[in-house]
This record gives structure tokens, C-alpha cells and sequence, in this order.
């Protein structure tokens, strides 16, 4: 396949397990509707950033700031807090393989047949899996701290461009 379909193919699947995992807390439309969106855009983006040589921390730490800013104008838009559809569009994203990888591999070694190099892969799964739900985390609020329009950025903006960065922000500026 070439990069184009995989990319479709992709953004499909992550449409698709967004909007079952939404279902599950059952959402309003607008909801599920912004989790459909916001899913294949990180997932693409994270896959994007993987044929590229950078790792797959750094890939979805970049794609989970991805859909944490992209989901920000939504919020505001429709009023209803950015977290209730960037959960669900994470989702998508955390690492079964490499969490399942750990398990059978501490279940190997508490079993007879343990491999020697096995500790050391085992390590690197787990590892893998810590940071890279630790760069969805961290992604995610990011962008949702600082951009806040009562955030560090959001006082600078206002503070700096005055009228048009509370425009942006969708607040008044202070007298």
C-alpha cells in the first residue's frame, strides 16, 4: 500500500474505535462527532511523524499537542469542555502491542522457559509503554494549560495584542 491509502486506512480504524470508545460514556452528538474528527487527525499526524526518523515518544507526544490544539476551537465554539472529546481521540493512540509484549514477557520469565535476552526486551516494551502514555498525557495539557484565555499565554496575548487576543480567546479584555 502506498502512503496515501495507508493513511485512509488509518484514519478510518481511528474513527472508528473513537467513536465506540465515546459511545461507551454516552455522549452527546457534537461529541462523538468531534471525537470522530479529532481521532484521525492525531493518528494520521502520528504516523505522518513515524516515516519520518523520530521515535514513536516523540511522534505521539506531537500528535496528542495535535489534537489538544485542534480540539480547543471546538470547545469554544460548541461550549463544552475540550477533555470530554480528546479522551476518547487518545484513545486511538495507546500502545496494546507494546503493554501486551510486557506482560507475556514477565509471564516468560516467571515461567521455566525463560530467555536470557527476554529481561532486556521486556525493559524496552515497558518502558515504551510508559512513555508513550506519558507523551499522550503530557500532550494533551500542554496545549490546554497554556492556551488557556486565563492561562500564561492567554495573559500574555491579551496583555500584548489587547482587544484582538481576547477576540481570539473569546473574552472581554480587562478595563
Amino acid at each position: 500500500m502506498n502512503l496515501l491509502t495507508t493513511c485512509l486506512f488509518d484514519a478510518f480504524l481511528a474513527c472508528a474505535v473513537a467513536v465506540g470508545c465515546s459511545l461507551n460514556f454516552s455522549p452527546s452528538r457534537k461529541i462523538i462527532l468531534a471525537a470522530a474528527i479529532l481521532a484521525p487527525i492525531g493518528h494520521v499526524t502520528r504516523l505522518l511523524l513515524l516515516q519520518v526518523p523520530i521515535g514513536i515518544v516523540s511522534a505521539t507526544l506531537f500528535a496528542s499537542m495535535t489534537i489538544a490544539l485542534c480540539s480547543m476551537p471546538i470547545s469554544r465554539h460548541w461550549h463544552i469542555p475540550a477533555e470530554m472529546f480528546i479522551v476518547p481521540s487518545l484513545l486511538t493512540m495507546i500502545p496494546g502491542m507494546y503493554a501486551y509484549k510486557t506482560i507475556l514477557g514477565i509471564l516468560q520469565i516467571l515461567s521455566e522457559k525463560a530467555d536470557p535476552n527476554l529481561l532486556s526486551i521486556v525493559v524496552y516494551n515497558g518502558l515504551t509503554t510508559l512513555f508513550v502514555i506519558g507523551s499522550l498525557v503530557i500532550g494533551a495539557s500542554i496545549p490546554l494549560i497554556v492556551l488557556r484565555e486565563d492561562g500564561p499565554m492567554g495573559r500574555l496575548l491579551i496583555r500584548l495584542l489587547g482587544q484582538r487576543a481576547a477576540k481570539l480567546l473569546h473574552r472581554r479584555s480587562r478595563p
